[in-house]
């Protein structure tokens, strides 16, 4: 199993993770999609994340990076990223989705393919859950298996498992390009009490629930956001952003999700740091 060593943060900060989810970036530059042209909406989000005064540890990208999958989607994100002042000095690391190509994402980004990354006390561990030809998602038992090694090999960390996936409804409506396995992974990470948090992509949409000892997260896209009306997604209008994590050594962890443009506040629901 690939793994980097671990960051430790200094004189015993926590680590700080920023999430970044469906850029929806094309081959060609400045394309619209619903009508927000997608590299200059990750180019705002980018900027929020600086006036935010946030320098993450470690940059998580979780899958429909691309929109296209070619490979210059990727070439500019990653140009995108490693120009931004915020993102100085921070580790990447991104997963596919169901409109990425998968194997062109790994050959354009094999650094920040890894699956496994120690960033100060805690462990990541991120997992493909695409299906070739479909929108839906599927935990395969080479993903399942990885997700248990890597649990196994360091039961003294937390662990933050990613997906692009849901792996439950954000909705009561009945979805149909969600995870179609998740007991199994509920089933596998219940036997791991080191696992903590379960972040998705995929649902264009901010969600924070806990099940047991797992939080389970989603974010917004960097791009446009959906809301579930009578069971059909729709474009909800809200503006793009990102999710930060402060990951500490006990194993408790404080978030919260900031949109473009938004006021810069502090809610104490949001930030509260929760064992």
């Amino acid at each position: 199993m690939v793994r980097t060593q671990s960051q430790a943060p200094r004189d015993g900060a926590p680590a700080l993770l920023v999430q970044l989810t469906d850029c929806h970036l094309f081959g060609e530059a400045e394309t619209s999609m619903l009508g927000v042209n997608t590299d200059a909406s990750l180019r705002a989000v980018l900027g929020q994340i600086e006036a935010d005064h946030k320098h993450p540890d470690l940059v998580l990208a979780t899958g429909d990076l691309s929109q296209d999958g070619e490979v210059a989607a990727y070439q500019r994100l990653a140009g995108m990223l490693q120009a931004s002042p915020a993102l100085a000095g921070a580790r990447i690391r991104c997963l596919p989705g169901n409109h990425d190509a998968p194997d062109t994402l790994r050959r354009a980004l094999p650094a920040w393919s890894e699956p496994v990354t120690d960033v100060g006390a805690w462990r990541v561990i991120c997992l493909d859950t695409t299906v070739p030809g479909s929108n839906g998602g599927h935990l395969p038992d080479s993903q399942l298996d990885l997700l248990e090694s890597a649990l196994a090999e360091a039961p003294e960390r937390p662990a933050l498992v990613a997906t692009h996936h849901n792996a439950m409804p954000i909705t009561h409506w009945h979805d149909t390009m969600m995870i179609d396995n998740p007991q199994r992974l509920f089933q596998l990470l219940a036997r791991w009490p080191q696992a903590r948090v379960l972040l998705w992509g995929h649902v264009h949409h901010e969600f924070d629930r806990r099940r047991h000892n797992l939080r389970i997260l989603a974010t917004p896209s960097t791009c446009f956001q959906f809301s579930v009306r009578d069971g059909r997604h729709v474009v909800d209008g809200k503006a793009p952003g990102y999710r930060w994590i402060k990951l500490y050594k006990d194993g408790s962890l404080a978030t919260g999700v900031r949109r473009v443009q938004e006021p810069q506040t502090v809610n104490a629901a949001e930030v509260a740091r929760v064992a």
